[in-house]
C-alpha cells in the first residue's frame, strides 16, 4: 500500500524522485486504519497531500467519498490540480458557484465525486443540510477538517461556524476516519480541539523552518518604513508578500511602491468586490506564483492556504496581533528554497489596530440583548435589513451577533429563509469567558511586542511560543548571527517623499446608488438614486488622524476651532490634479448648528483662493443626532430626513464643490447633493477634508 501511495504522490507532484516527508506516510496509514487524527505540522509540510492520497487509497478500496471542510476553498486551486492528476474527482459547493450546485449534487448521488469541498459556513445553510448533507451522510468515507485550530475559541483565528462541525461529526458513525489538520496551534488550542473532536491521536512535527532568515526592525514612522521598502525590496530574492494590518494600508503601500517603479499589487478581500473580485484575486495569485510581480501587498486574506514553495520573502509592514498569526504568515516563505527572508517592521500604529481587532471580536452584550428583544417582539421574524431599521447597529454587528447566537447549542435564534426568529431558549452570554479571551488576546499581543524586542534566536522564540518541543536556535536569524540579514538603511530624502505622499493620499468619495427602503417621510427619495439627483465622485484630502493633513484636520476641529490655511492650499493642490479647471465652479458647504462657523469659514477661504463664488444656499432646519453615532444606512439616512433645506433662488446652474470637514457614510453628501440638484444645480462634487474609516453598509 505504501508503494502505491508513493506512486500516487510522485504523479500528483509531477516529480519522479518525490518522497514522503517525515510522518506523512504514518498519517496516511492512520487514515487507512480509520483513526481519528489531529495533525499539527508546519506550513508546506504537505497536510493536503495526506487527505488527497488517503482519499485515493480509500476510494481504491471501495470506500465512500471524502467530505473536506475548509475556509480556504478559493486558495486550494493548486492542491486540487495535483489531486486531479491522480484521478481524484473534486467538487465544491460554495457561494461563488451556485450555477454548478445541481450538477454536483447529481454527481454525488451517482457516486461520481471523490472529494467534496465545502466551507464551514455551508453548514449553516438549511437547504444544504437537507438537500445534500442528510442525503449523503451515510456514504462519507473520510471526514477532513482543514485549519482545525478555527474550532477553538481559544485560538487566534476562531470562527463560529466551525462549532457546527463538531455537531455534524457527532452524528457520524464512530468508526469514520477523521483527519483534522493545522499548522498553527499551541498546546492550549490542541487540547481544546482534541476535546471537541473526541478521542483523537495527536501528531506533532517540528515547526522550525531551516531556510528562513528572520529579522526585526523597529521603525515607528510609516514614511520611514515605506522608504525602506522602496530601497530594499529590489534587493530581496525572487518574489514575496508584504503584509499589512488593514485594507487601507495595503492600498497605500501598493500605490507608493508603484510610484517608486516597483511591480507590486494590492490583495485583500475588497479587491474588485463589485466587479468579479474572485476572478481578479485569482489573477493576482497567479501573477505571484509565476513571478510576474515582485510582491503582493496583502492583508490576512492571503494567509492560510496560499502555496508558493519558492516564495523568497515575507515582510510585515506592521506587527501582527499574535505570534501564531506571525508564524503562520512568515511561514509562507522558504518552503522549497535554500534561503528566504522574514522581516518584521514595527510601527507606532500597530497596537491601536490590534486593540481595535480585540475589542470588536465579540458582539457587545447590549447588541445581543437588542437583537433578541427585537426578534422576541416580532410576530413573523425579521430580516437583517428589518433589524437595521429597529436598532442603531451596523450590518456587521447584527451579522456577528446572529452568527454567535446561531452556533450556540441550544440556540436562541433560528433562521427560516431570509428571516430570523427567536426560539424558546433562554440565553445568557458567557461574559466571563469573553473577558478571559480578551485578556488572552492582550497577552498574545504583549508576547508579540516581546518578540519584536528579543535578543534571543527569533525562530526559537516562535517555536517556544507555539509549544514546539524541538525549538532550538536556528543559526540564521539576525540575532543568532549578531548582524542584520538585510540592511537597516533607508534614504532620508526618500522618507521625506513618502511623508509627502502620505499627506497627499487623496481618497475617492464614491457616490451612493440607492436609498435605503422606508428611510424618508419628509423627502421624496425612494429606490435607486436617479442620475439627475446623484452626486458625482468626490475626494477627501486625507484620512482622519493620519500624519500630515489628517492630524491637522483633527486638531483644527477639536482643539483649535479653526482649519489652517495649509489645508486650503492642500485642497487647491488636490483640485489641480483632479479638477483641472475649478474656476468654472461655484462653492457651498454642509451647515452645522454645533460648529456654525468652522466649515463655512474654511469654505469661504477656499473660494477666495480659487476665485469662485461661495454661496451659503443650504440651511439646517433642525437639530439631529450626530451622524457619526448612526451605525447603518437606514439610521444614517433617517437621521437626515427633513434636516436640510436649499434656497433655490441662490443656486447656480453650473457644477458646485460641496464642502464638509468629515465624510464617513457619505449619506450627508448624498442627501445634500439630491436637494441641490432638485433646486437646479448641475454636477455636485463632494470635497471633504478627511475621510473616516469607510463603512461597508
Amino acid at each position: 500500500m505504501k508503494n502505491r501511495a508513493l506512486s500516487y504522490l510522485r504523479t500528483a507532484l509531477g516529480r519522479p524522485d518525490a518522497d514522503f516527508r517525515p510522518g506523512q506516510w504514518e498519517c496516511i496509514d492512520g487514515v487507512l486504519r480509520r483513526q481519528r487524527q489531529l495533525v499539527v505540522e508546519k506550513t508546506g509540510w504537505g497536510k493536503s497531500m495526506v487527505y488527497f492520497l488517503g482519499t485515493r487509497l480509500l476510494r481504491d478500496e471501495g470506500s465512500g467519498f471524502t467530505l473536506l471542510i475548509s475556509p480556504l476553498l478559493s486558495l486550494m486551486r493548486n492542491q486540487i490540480a495535483a489531486a486531479e492528476r491522480i484521478g481524484i474527482r473534486a467538487g465544491t459547493i460554495n457561494s461563488t458557484n451556485q450555477d454548478e450546485w445541481d450538477a454536483i449534487e447529481r454527481k454525488l448521488a451517482a457516486d461520481q465525486v471523490d472529494i467534496l469541498l465545502i466551507s464551514p459556513e455551508r453548514l449553516a445553510n438549511e437547504s444544504f443540510r437537507e438537500r445534500v448533507l442528510q442525503q449523503v451522510a451515510g456514504r462519507i468515507g473520510l471526514f477532513v477538517v482543514d485549519e482545525a485550530h478555527c474550532i477553538s475559541d481559544w485560538g487566534h483565528d476562531f470562527r463560529p461556524d466551525y462549532r457546527r462541525i463538531v455537531r455534524v461529526l457527532q452524528a457520524m458513525p464512530p468508526n469514520l476516519p477523521v483527519l483534522a489538520t493545522t499548522a498553527t496551534a499551541n498546546n492550549r488550542v490542541v487540547a481544546d480541539v482534541a476535546t471537541q473532536l473526541g478521542a483523537v491521536q495527536i501528531v506533532r512535527g517540528p515547526l522550525v523552518r531551516e531556510s528562513l532568515s528572520l529579522q526585526n526592525i523597529v521603525m515607528p514612522s510609516p514614511a520611514a518604513r515605506m522608504a525602506w521598502l522602496a530601497q530594499q525590496l529590489p534587493k530581496l530574492p525572487g518574489s514575496g508578500i508584504i503584509y499589512t494590518l488593514t485594507v487601507r494600508d495595503a492600498e497605500r503601500v501598493t500605490d507608493w511602491l508603484c510610484k517608486c517603479g516597483l511591480n507590486v499589487r494590492a490583495y485583500h478581500a475588497d479587491v474588485d468586490a463589485d466587479e468579479g473580485g474572485a476572478d481578479r484575486r485569482i489573477e493576482l495569485e497567479q501573477a505571484l506564483l509565476e513571478n510576474r510581480i515582485k510582491a503582493l501587498v496583502s492583508t490576512v486574506a492571503l494567509g492560510m492556504g496560499f502555496d508558493k514553495p519558492d516564495l523568497g520573502f515575507v515582510i510585515h509592514f506592521q506587527r501582527p496581533g499574535s505570534v501564531v498569526h506571525y508564524y503562520q504568515q512568515v511561514g509562507r516563505a522558504g518552503r522549497a528554497v535554500d534561503h528566504a527572508f522574514g522581516i518584521l517592521l514595527g510601527g507606532e500604529e500597530d497596537k491601536d489596530i490590534t486593540d481595535y481587532f480585540i475589542r470588536s471580536a465579540f458582539p457587545a452584550q447590549a447588541h445581543v440583548e437588542q437583537v433578541l428583544k427585537a426578534l422576541n417582539d416580532a410576530h413573523d421574524g425579521l430580516s437583517v435589513p428589518m433589524l437595521q431599521q429597529k436598532m442603531n447597529l451596523t450590518f456587521g454587528d447584527i451579522e456577528k451577533t446572529l452568527k454567535l447566537l446561531a452556533v450556540e447549542s441550544p440556540s436562541p435564534v433560528a433562521k427560516i429563509k431570509t428571516h430570523w426568529h427567536a426560539t424558546p431558549v433562554a440565553y445568557k452570554m458567557d461574559l466571563e469567558k469573553i473577558r478571559k479571551l480578551c485578556e488572552l488576546r492582550q497577552a498574545e499581543q504583549q508576547q508579540m511586542i516581546e518578540y519584536l524586542r528579543t535578543g534571543e534566536c527569533l525562530m526559537q522564540f516562535l517555536g517556544r511560543a507555539l509549544d514546539d518541543p524541538d525549538a532550538k536556535p536556528c543559526g540564521k536569524c539576525a540575532n543568532c548571527l549578531g548582524q542584520p540579514v538585510v540592511s537597516l538603511e533607508f534614504d532620508t530624502t526618500l522618507a521625506n517623499e513618502a511623508a509627502i505622499f502620505l499627506r497627499r493620499s487623496y481618497q475617492p468619495i464614491e457616490p451612493r446608488k440607492a436609498w435605503p427602503p422606508d428611510a424618508f417621510t419628509v423627502y421624496p427619495f425612494r429606490g435607486k438614486i436617479a442620475e439627475d439627483l446623484a452626486a458625482a465622485q468626490g475626494r477627501a484630502l486625507s484620512l482622519w488622524g493620519d500624519a500630515g493633513w489628517g492630524q491637522m484636520v483633527r486638531d483644527g476641529k477639536y482643539h483649535r476651532g479653526h482649519f489652517p490655511d495649509e489645508l486650503v492650499d492642500g485642497c487647491i493642490q488636490m483640485l489641480g490634479t483632479w479638477h483641472p479647471d475649478p474656476s468654472r465652479h461655484w462653492l457651498t458647504c454642509i451647515p452645522s448648528l454645533t460648529h456654525p462657523n468652522l466649515v463655512p469659514d474654511f469654505a469661504r477661504r477656499l473660494a477666495e483662493k480659487l476665485k469662485i463664488p461661495f454661496v451659503a444656499c443650504i440651511t439646517k432646519t433642525k437639530v439631529n443626532e450626530q451622524q457619526k453615532r448612526m451605525a447603518n444606512s437606514f439610521q444614517q439616512t433617517h437621521n437626515l430626513d427633513g434636516v436640510f433645506m436649499v434656497d433655490a433662488s441662490l443656486v447656480h446652474s453650473g457644477p458646485v464643490l460641496l464642502i464638509d470637514d468629515m465624510v464617513d457614510s457619505r449619506w450627508t453628501f448624498t442627501v445634500a447633493a439630491a436637494l441641490l440638484r432638485q433646486a437646479g444645480c448641475g454636477a455636485v462634487i463632494p470635497l471633504a477634508l478627511a475621510m473616516n474609516s469607510p463603512r461597508t453598509d
